[in-house]
């Protein structure tokens, strides 16, 4: 990070990108992402995967290296964000009403969640995963200092609740396995899915808006506010909690099917067996 944050931010997108693309195809993780590659595209000739994992790695490396420079790529006037759709941001802030944004593992993931709470202030609480690593944890932690987040898990999520109660918003990546969650189609297949935004959503009544990072050219990006997603009758029954979750995800396989190589396709998303 320190290396990184020393380059200018444009020679440490392509640095990262290049260590990226040179090194990632030769690691055991790239295995997963092709059988990964295989069930969710089918029809992709082998070349075409490749071409894929290369550019996922090219990807992650240079998100990598932007980390440093998060601030600066995502500051009002910095012209490396383009915003779509951002009056729709402004609208949930000033309606003062709780609404649940989420994202995926696409293009920099960490773009998000600081246009985001740059956008929404203080009436934004995101949700992060904490780093197995307890040293990687602290570093990633002295990179978001500006957010209002909560880890995952009890205690985090009872701090949601509380805070879609007081007619805050809540933002949240959602394309991660969860292994006691609920088998959600996805490309398919069933995939274990967290169903917490959908249960919170129909408890509370409220708006679930999808937001959408693409990476453009370098560490350039579009961040686009999508409509919002129409919850199903019902309350928060088990058939209402499915029916919206499959919306959430067929949402995300709309992102991947558009650029595959910007999403995170190491992730353990299918049982290995599939």
């Amino acid at each position: 990070m320190t290396a990184f944050g020393l380059l200018p931010v444009d020679t440490a997108s392509a640095v990262g990108g290049w260590l990226g693309r040179t090194i990632g195809p030769r690691l055991g993780a790239s295995r997963r992402a092709l059988r990964n590659l295989r069930q969710a595209l089918p029809d992709n000739s082998d070349a075409e995967n490749r071409r894929i994992i290369r550019g996922m790695w090219d990807n992650l490396g240079r998100s990598v290296a932007e980390l440093p420079h998060l601030e600066t790529i995502c500051a009002a006037g910095s012209q490396r964000v383009e915003i779509v759709n951002g009056e729709d941001v402004a609208a949930l802030r000033d309606r003062r009403r709780p609404a649940i944004l989420f994202g995926g593992h696409f293009a920099n993931w960490e773009v998000g969640p600081a246009t985001i709470h740059r956008l929404l202030g203080p009436s934004l609480l995101s949700v992060f995963r904490a780093s197995n690593n307890p040293w990687a944890d602290r570093v990633l932690r002295r990179r978001m200092p500006a957010r209002r987040a909560v880890a995952k898990g009890a205690e985090g999520g009872r701090d949601l609740i509380r805070h879609l109660r007081q007619g805050g918003h809540v933002a949240m990546l959602v394309d991660q396995k969860m292994n006691d969650g609920i088998a959600v189609p996805f490309f398919g297949r069933d995939a274990m899915t967290a169903p917490a935004i959908a249960r919170l959503a129909l408890r509370f009544d409220c708006p679930i808006v999808p937001v959408r990072v693409e990476r453009l050219n370098g560490p350039r990006f579009r961040f686009t506010v999508m409509p919002r997603l129409e919850l199903p009758d019902g309350n928060d029954t088990a058939d209402a909690v499915l029916e919206t979750m499959k919306r959430v995800t067929a949402t995300i396989e709309q992102w991947i099917v558009a650029r595959p190589e910007q999403w995170l396709w190491i992730h353990k998303r299918w049982p290995r067996e599939a």
